[in-house]
């Protein structure tokens, strides 16, 4: 379990994980040699995973995302494997969540345009396999976007 130390250098981590160990290390006020040890055990104990970059979307000119929401056929034993066989050909799914409950899974999509939209929507999302029911959400706005927790 992560104690204080490592509690303070993820919440600066999190703040700018683009930031060098050097500085990571002094602001979470620790030397460099104790931040490397502390991270590689995190790492090894599966707390840290990866530190990635986040692409924006919108700022390469993918304009659009839309939250489609699943209900499979279960009566085909397969329909699951299936679907998601499908939707990761998708090159514009940016997302797959599988769900409990009356919602089987999501997707995220993202378009350039609605022109775009309209055609990934009729060549690809309604040709997937299973489907009994579906809904989608346009994206509007993102109020909020945040990984960490209160540490």
């Amino acid at each position: 379990m992560p104690d204080t130390t490592d509690r303070r250098i993820l919440r600066h981590l999190f703040a700018d994980p683009s930031q060098p160990n050097s500085a990571l290390a002094e602001r979470a006020a620790v030397t460099q040699a104790s931040l490397w040890r502390r991270m590689d055990r995190m790492k090894n104990t599966g707390v840290l995973r990866a530190i990635e970059t986040r692409i924006d979307w919108r700022a390469l000119g993918w304009e659009v995302e839309v939250s489609l929401r699943f209900t499979l056929d279960k009566t085909e034993p397969r329909a699951f494997d299936e679907f998601i066989a499908a939707a990761r050909a998708v090159p514009e799914v940016i997302e797959i969540q599988t769900f409990l409950g009356s919602v089987d899974l999501r997707l995220s999509v993202i378009a350039r345009d609605m022109a775009h939209w309209q055609q990934i929507y009729r060549d690809s999302i309604l040709t997937l396999p299973h489907v009994a029911d579906s809904d989608a959400l346009m994206l509007v706005s993102t109020i909020k976007d945040a990984a960490e927790l209160p540490l």
